[in-house]
């Protein structure tokens, strides 16, 4: 099969219809110029050349070879092109997965900052409760999770980006919406929506065994698999919440987020997963991407 070299040689004396001019724009001489010609000819089974002692011109096999040639050396240029790209992590495809409550303030930070500095990278958006991204990221459909709990197994990495305290949501109505202060205490006996331990274990858990500690029995009246939802119902007064102090970006009219203490260690976290032999140089960017972020201080 023919090679790139010789292409080059046959679009240069094809341009130039002079052996002697198109050797010096290859920097070699007229001897091994006539010899990929040749080379290449015997490859195709054709002419390309009529030559006589005054001039070169291009057979008919050899005006169409010249377009085909032509395409064939920019689309080797552009694939060239393409894979510096690639492996700069300036194109390709990143794969994200993600907790809900990421959507209030943190995922689309981090998406915009990604799309100004890589903007011809493809990120590819999937949501998903944290149990569900674990098994995501061991199939490798994903390159990248977000999740609520770290992923502490061998071969994986895991980063915390983000710690903030829960706060009270409260109907309007309620008497703790506008008291001086709110407690632990005060949750006793009140109707309360909780995290569903199928949907979010980390919450769960962490939640009901600080109240249990506290001994503090509300009444739970709902279990449910989204921040978003739990405050929805506690605007149609259904009860009261804790959610993530990020969750209190979302606007619902009857509800009011109070701050209470709930003791050291009682925080929502936000962690990163990713597979630690990962070789897609997108994601590499990405990362760091999300790093620079955090550091700005947009956790």
């Amino acid at each position: 099969m023919f090679e790139l070299t010789q292409l080059r040689c046959f679009t240069t004396v094809a341009t130039e219809l002079n052996f002697r001019r198109a050797a010096e724009r290859l920097n070699m001489t007229q001897p091994p110029l006539s010899r990929q010609i040749q080379l290449l000819e015997h490859h195709l089974g054709v002419e390309l050349f009529t030559r006589t002692t005054r001039s070169v011109a291009l057979t008919a096999a050899g005006r169409a070879f010249f377009i085909e040639a032509q395409n064939l050396l920019e689309r080797a240029q552009q694939a060239a092109v393409t894979a510096r790209r690639f492996a700069e992590g300036d194109i390709g495809t990143v794969n994200i997965s993600f907790v809900g409550s990421a959507v209030y303030e943190f995922l689309p930070r981090v998406i915009a900052e990604a799309r100004l500095k890589q903007p011809h990278v493809k990120i590819d958006l999937s949501e998903m409760n944290t149990y569900q991204q674990y098994e995501a990221l061991r199939a490798r459909r994903i390159d990248l999770g977000i999740v609520r709990a770290p992923l502490l197994e061998p071969g994986y990495a895991t980063e915390c980006l983000v710690r903030e305290p829960f706060v009270l949501a409260v109907p309007s109505s309620h008497r703790l919406a506008n008291a001086e202060s709110v407690s632990v205490q005060d949750l006793d006996a009140q109707p309360f929506l909780m995290y569903a331990h199928s949907a979010y274990p980390p919450f769960n858990e962490l939640l009901t065994g600080l109240l249990r500690s506290a001994r503090v029995a509300p009444e739970y009246v709902q279990w449910l698999g989204s921040s978003l939802t739990i405050l929805a119902l506690v605007n149609a007064g259904m009860g009261l919440a804790l959610v993530p102090r990020c969750a209190s970006s979302v606007v619902f009219k009857n509800v009011v987020f109070r701050d209470i203490d709930l003791g050291e260690g009682a925080q929502s976290e936000l962690h990163l997963i990713w597979r630690e032999n990962n070789d897609n140089p997108a994601f590499a960017m990405l990362l760091e991407g999300i790093r620079n972020a955090v550091r700005l201080g947009w956790g």
